[in-house]
């Protein structure tokens, strides 16, 4: 199943720097990881935003669910999901 997901993260403004610099690289982990195997189809920021648009492809609602919620930054982050399914006037006949 494919979800678009968009993830607006929003730090403290009093959370110390070496912990945000602590999470940050933390989640960048994470995410490659779930890059890496797939998961995380794609991951674009949104310019001059602290926030990303992203394509996941998991076997369900509750796998998307566990995946963003492994991620350091979740408890800062205001997230909106759209499940996702082909358009039958897409000219492609798969997710490339």
């Amino acid at each position: 199943m494919l979800f678009h997901v968009r993830m607006n993260v929003n730090l403290p403004p009093e959370m110390p720097a070496a912990e945000a610099t602590a999470l940050k690289t933390k989640e960048k982990e994470i995410a490659q990881g779930l890059q890496s195997s797939g998961k995380w189809r794609h991951l674009w920021r949104i310019a001059g935003q602290y926030a990303n648009i992203s394509i996941f492809d998991v076997e369900s609602v509750d796998e998307l669910h566990t995946a963003i919620s492994t991620l350091p930054l979740f408890p800062y982050m205001q997230i909106e999901v759209m499940p996702l399914c082909r358009h039958p006037s897409s000219v492609r006949g798969d997710d490339s």
